[in-house]
């Protein structure tokens, strides 16, 4: 099947490429094939796309999607509040309401011009919690990585200097739906890490991502755990650190820290919103880059955050230029440029978000040759937008209802606006009624 877009503005995110004012993409199958003006193709299905912007479909690097039934909240709750109050619903999670759950958040993500998420996992009460939390992401249609994690039936047991290893069902689940990791849906493994089990625990848990061959992604740097359990630093010192870990938020790690992490290949993702709301610190996007890290950018969690990655983008690009400019000011100075441009920030949230889960030879940018996830962005403007400010337009003024096609390896999920396959409705009523139980049962103990 061939599927040609016409006459968008293209940001392809890749830098031998370069961006176009007007151009078409050829989608053959699951790949890109060719972009360039004025293609002239027989045989395809067109989408006429003049006025909109085509960008890389939108990565998110860390997200408890199994959450998505219980949006906003945790509006107001601090981190320890979140770690005592998540484990009380957790604990009546049933597996129906995990793959509900898991189905509406992947929905929800497409929805908003996310075509990949790492599903960092901690519901997984049992093996059918499990079960169900891989078949929602699948039956999405989403890309994603499934990041196997601990239960979600009390939590403080499994967050505070835990002795508890990673449950051995993670064997099972890389046997049963993961022996190949050439497929839209692929695993990791959702560890603790240092701040949140012993050490012991965590070299545990780092051997066996390993022996199973998954890439492993760890809170770190939140709030005062970071600076009193230095888990960078353990790391690196018992020769842990590698090209397989993830790191989530590093709100307060050391410029040392983030060295370190880039020195052997590591990588982090930042969730500005709940790192600002939360407690866990300032977000450590530019200090992160100026140490030779580039971080993706992440949700966290729907019970506390906006569910679409354009309200991370604003506040990670406008935090980052408040650290810088404060600095300056307590100088005597005044800035002369913005540390961060909105271009920047569009490339945490595809190429360097892609590279951040171990992707970017499959997706991240538009390129011939990798997989055709894309974003189609439409604006109320007559015209379409000038190349040098489509950047911006994307960043600061993008949202949910700008998105009108999502492409997910060559298939249209979402178009003229309107999810294909699902439908968001029927899907946000069944997470309403989960909702509504989860919270009878907890409110009634």
């Amino acid at each position: 099947m061939k599927i040609l877009i016409k006459g968008a503005v293209v940001l392809t995110m890749d830098e031998k490429l370069g961006n176009f004012q007007n151009a078409d993409i050829l989608i053959q199958d699951s790949k890109i094939i060719e972009i360039g003006p004025d293609l002239e193709i027989e045989g395809c299905e067109t989408i006429y796309s003049q006025g909109m912007i085509a960008i890389p479909g939108l990565i998110d690097t860390h997200r408890h999607v199994w959450q998505s039934p219980l949006q906003g909240i945790a509006a107001d709750w601090t981190l320890m509040e979140y770690l005592q109050n998540m484990g009380r619903y957790g604990s009546v999670y049933r597996p129906e309401d995990v793959y509900v759950g898991n189905l509406f958040g992947a929905v929800q993500s497409i929805n908003a011009g996310i075509t990949t998420v790492l599903d960092w996992c901690h519901i997984l009460n049992t093996p059918e919690h499990a079960d169900a939390a891989v078949n929602g992401l699948r039956d999405s249609g989403s890309r994603a990585v499934f990041g196997h994690g601990n239960p979600g039936n009390g939590f403080m047991e499994w967050f505070y200097e835990s002795r508890l290893s990673h449950p051995d069902d993670v064997r099972r689940v890389r046997q049963t739906y993961f022996s190949s990791d050439d497929q839209l849906v692929t695993m990791a493994m959702a560890i603790r890490g240092p701040e949140y089990s012993t050490f012991d625990v965590t070299k545990q848990d780092i051997y066996l991502a390993r022996e199973l061959g998954l890439r492993a992604s760890m809170h770190v740097g939140g709030g005062t755990f970071g600076p009193h359990y230095q888990p960078i630093k353990l790391l690196d010192e018992a020769n842990l650190l590698g090209d397989d870990l993830n790191f989530a938020h590093g709100c307060t790690l050391t410029e040392e820290d983030f060295k370190r992490i880039a020195a052997t290949g590591g990588s982090l993702s930042v969730t500005p919103e709940v790192e600002m709301q939360m407690g866990l610190g300032n977000p450590a996007t530019g200090r992160a880059i100026s140490c030779g890290l580039r971080p993706g950018l992440g949700v966290d969690v729907v019970t506390a955050a906006s569910p679409e990655l354009f309200t991370q983008m604003k506040i990670a690009l406008q935090a980052d230029r408040a650290r810088s400019n404060q600095l300056l000011i307590e100088e005597g100075k005044m800035p002369e440029r913005v540390p961060m441009t909105t271009r920047d920030i569009l490339k945490l949230s595809t190429i360097d978000g892609a590279r951040t889960l171990g992707l970017d030879h499959k997706v991240g940018s538009l390129s011939p040759g990798k997989d055709a996830d894309l974003v189609l962005l439409r604006f109320p403007e007559t015209r379409p937008c000038p190349l040098g400010y489509a950047a911006a337009k994307v960043v600061l003024e993008a949202g949910i209802d700008n998105v009108d096609t999502v492409v997910v390896a060559g298939k249209i999920v979402k178009r003229n606006g309107k999810l294909s396959g699902h439908s968001f409705e029927k899907l946000r009523m069944k997470a309403e009624e989960i909702r509504e139980r989860l919270i009878f049962s907890v409110e009634s103990v």
